[in-house]
């Protein structure tokens, strides 16, 4: 099913988004096994479509996906579909994916193939995943045939083709309070649909969160020590109360959670929503990130902190021995005017688009290498879909309490040190760490 809020109809309803008159033909499905023969015979659409027909027929469908829409400002940016039961009857689920929201529309398998057709219209790509073979149409601007090409299966097993797919969130009942309060979800608990990518982000968090907390090896119950957790430069609070809600609400143990900002209408705010929803063990205080006073910290974490502030977190985050670190760079501007142009990268970053992204991406490498000399087991992931949010690396940091040799040590500051000079960068906000020889 679609997202919360996503409405899901019956085929005769129009889709928004699209134009085109109705086609009344159904393609039949094939009968004949080598259907790469069909090429020779049918124009690539019609061939897709036989593909799309025969592959719910004979049950190798695994999905199908159609992008790049002719108009980039089209309410409708992506089609995905899959073969789902409702009471007993196969149809096709396609989910219509909007910037904001998602909407289904349930069709039967006699009708797909002239659904598909009519949407192609609006779209110049489609993927075809079948058991059997993936076919990928590329369509051009003008009213040529396209192209389709068949490559081997990217999926050997068929998915469940159960109506509703189970998809594990933390953010339960207990959660529906804080999210009211934040204004992400209606009375009815249904997030609204402005919001729901910052609902997608929050979801987000709390699941890497959780796998975090067992690299850790924090484990549940009310019989566990108080987990203490600094969030800084936490905005309106709205994943501080995500990281509070998993250890109180998911994990069920004592829990100390500190967000910390700047602004102060926004820490009353916050203080305010947390005492409303009576949530124990979370308060709000106003401060910077390289100032504020830090009691005992086992978990500290930093999502879109600007520039250097990222790596003033890092630091504060190491010189308090937190167990565990998250950041979620934003703006990355230190290292940009510093980087220089090793062969053979000279020709590429040239460009400025290239020379930023570089920029972002040997910033946030210098801060894993940074964290792996401090003694942290270190992951860079990506926090959410891109089409959520650019800003969507996360680099997470778990502290390995094995000692490390003098050698060691050595040799990840030479990885840290050399990376610079490879890019020419004289000097980047984690330099200070390293200051401490003893650590």
């Amino acid at each position: 099913m679609g997202s919360p809020g996503a409405r899901t109809t019956g085929f005769s309803l129009p889709v928004r988004g699209f134009t085109g008159r109705e086609t009344k033909a159904t393609p039949t499905p094939l009968s004949e096994p080598r259907r790469l023969r069909i090429i020779g015979r049918l124009s690539p659409t019609a061939t897709i479509l036989q593909q799309l027909a025969s592959a719910c027929a004979d049950d190798t469908f695994v999905r199908l996906t159609l992008s790049s829409p002719r108009d980039a400002d089209a309410d409708v940016q992506r089609i995905v579909a899959r073969l789902v039961e409702i009471q007993g009857a196969r149809c096709l689920s396609f989910t219509l994916r909007e910037p904001k929201r998602d909407t289904t529309h349930n069709v039967s398998l006699a009708d797909a193939p002239a659904f598909v057709e009519r949407q192609l219209r609006s779209f110049r790509a489609a993927m075809l995943a079948t058991t059997a073979a993936d076919w990928q149409l590329q369509l051009g601007d003008g009213d040529g045939a396209g192209k389709l090409i068949r490559h081997k299966p990217s999926h050997k097993a068929k998915p469940a083709r159960a109506h509703d797919e189970s998809k594990k969130t933390f953010l339960g009942a207990d959660a529906t309070p804080w999210l009211q309060a934040l204004d992400l979800v209606d009375q009815q608990g249904r997030t609204k649909p402005k919001l729901a990518d910052k609902k997608t982000q929050i979801d987000r968090f709390v699941e890497i969160l959780a796998h975090l907390a067992q690299d850790c090896g924090w484990q549940p119950g009310a019989d566990q020590p108080t987990l203490r957790l600094v969030d800084v430069g936490c905005g309106k609070g709205h994943l501080t109360f995500a990281a509070w809600h998993l250890v109180a609400n998911v994990l069920r143990r004592p829990v100390d959670a500190l967000g910390v900002e700047v602004r102060h209408e926004l820490v009353e705010q916050a203080n305010a929503r947390a005492a409303a929803v009576g949530a124990q063990g979370l308060r709000f205080v106003a401060g910077d990130i390289g100032t504020v006073p830090l009691p005992d910290v086992d978990a500290l974490v930093a999502l879109h902190a600007c520039n250097t502030a990222t790596d003033i977190a890092i630091r504060r985050g190491v010189a308090a021995r937190a167990r565990l670190i998250v950041v979620a760079p934003c703006c990355h501007q230190e290292v940009r005017p510093q980087l220089g142009s090793p062969a053979p990268l000279g020709p590429v970053l040239r460009h400025g688009f290239m020379a930023e992204r570089m920029a972002e991406w040997a910033t946030d490498g210098l801060r894993a290498l940074a964290l792996e000399w401090a003694g942290y087991r270190t992951k860079v992931i990506e926090f959410v879909s891109s089409e959520h949010t650019g800003k969507n690396v996360m680099i997470a940091g778990v502290r390995d309490d094995a000692p490390r040799t003098d050698a060691q040590r050595a040799e990840a500051r030479a990885r840290y040190d050399a990376f610079k000079a490879f890019f020419g960068i004289g000097a980047q906000s984690l330099d200070p760490l390293f200051a401490d020889a003893t650590r």
